[in-house]
């Protein structure tokens, strides 16, 4: 039987959406396609193993799906002696996809909030990153997405994300542009309404 695969819904959308996962052979044969859209022979012996191989590291690759925020960010812990200042993990290190052209987004990531008496384990913020990132994506929706869980999960005072990339799309491809970065941020709650707090959120990030 085919796999019903669950989606996160993106930021702002009102459901989840179904779809049918197909299965290893015909995954497989779409691979064969592509190789031969791209002009070679898929029956050469160097790529007899290729569409395994591919169908394979999409599994990898694309493993954010299977996988929800929920089951992340819902262990949390109250014993922490009465701190309620800023958390900041930065320089989270992630590779993505981009939506449009299903080419390498490689970035960094970096999260703050302020506790509201519930602190996460750290690790459990970056594997936050890890689930959408490893989607195919949007930069601006990764930001969004990430910033929608941890605040709709934890309910903190505030939390600011930050993330900043370079996209193979413009890199690889089209204007061809390498190094050039994107940079995205969102921010909810006191990091959102007190601008002092975006500085101190911007100048922590920053500062080494």
């Amino acid at each position: 039987m085919d796999a019903i695969v669950k989606n996160f819904p993106a930021a702002g959308a009102t459901s989840d959406v179904e779809i049918t996962r197909p299965t290893q052979a015909e995954a497989e044969e779409a691979v064969k396609v592509l190789l031969r859209w791209a002009g070679d022979n898929p029956d050469r012996e160097g790529l007899l193993d290729t569409p395994r191989r591919v169908a394979k590291a999409y599994g990898e690759l694309f493993s954010g799906y299977a996988q929800e925020p929920e089951e992340v960010l819902g262990t949390t812990f109250e014993e922490v002696g009465g701190y309620d200042d800023i958390v900041l993990v930065r320089d989270i290190p992630f590779f993505s996809h981009c939506e449009h052209h299903m080419v390498p987004i490689v970035g960094k990531a970096h999260i703050a909030y302020l506790p509201d008496g519930r602190v996460l384990g750290l690790s459990k913020i970056a594997r936050v990153v890890e689930i959408f990132g490893r989607r195919l994506q949007t930069q601006e929706n990764m930001t969004a997405q990430i910033t929608s869980a941890i605040d709709g999960i934890l309910k903190p005072r505030g939390v600011a994300v930050m993330i900043d990339a370079e996209h193979m799309c413009m890199s690889m491809r089209g204007v061809q542009k390498q190094g050039s970065s994107t940079l995205t941020t969102s921010f909810t709650g006191t990091f959102k309404t007190d601008p002092a707090e975006q500085v101190r959120f911007m100048t922590m990030v920053r500062s080494r």
